[in-house]
C-alpha cells in the first residue's frame, strides 16, 4: 500500500460510508487516535503526518463494526485488503 493523500483518502471514504466523521484534532493521544463510540466520531491527532495518518486508520478499522454491503466496490476491495493485513499482522 502506498503512503499517499489518496489512500488516506480512501481509508477516511471507508468510515465515512459506514457513518462515521473522522477529524483532526490537536491532543495527547498515546495511539494517535481516539473514539467516540456514541457519536461514530473517530479523532485523529493532527500532528501525524500522512504515513502515520494511515498506518493509525489501518489499525483502527477493523477495530470498528464496518457495514461491507454499504461501501462502494472500490472501498469493499480496500477494506478487504485491510482487513487481510490485520489478520497477518494479528
Amino acid at each position: 500500500m502506498k503512503y499517499t493523500q489518496t489512500t488516506l483518502d480512501k481509508l477516511e471514504d471507508i468510515l465515512g460510508e459506514s457513518g462515521y466523521v473522522t477529524r483532526y484534532e490537536r491532543g495527547t493521544f498515546t495511539s494517535g487516535w481516539c473514539l467516540l463510540e456514541q457519536r461514530k466520531i473517530v479523532v485523529l491527532n493532527k500532528f501525524l503526518d500522512v504515513e502515520g495518518r494511515i498506518n493509525t486508520l489501518m489499525e483502527l478499522i477493523p477495530q470498528l463494526t464496518i457495514d461491507f454491503d454499504k461501501l462502494t466496490h472500490e472501498s469493499q476491495k480496500l477494506y478487504e485488503e485491510v482487513m487481510k493485513k490485520w489478520v497477518a499482522v494479528g
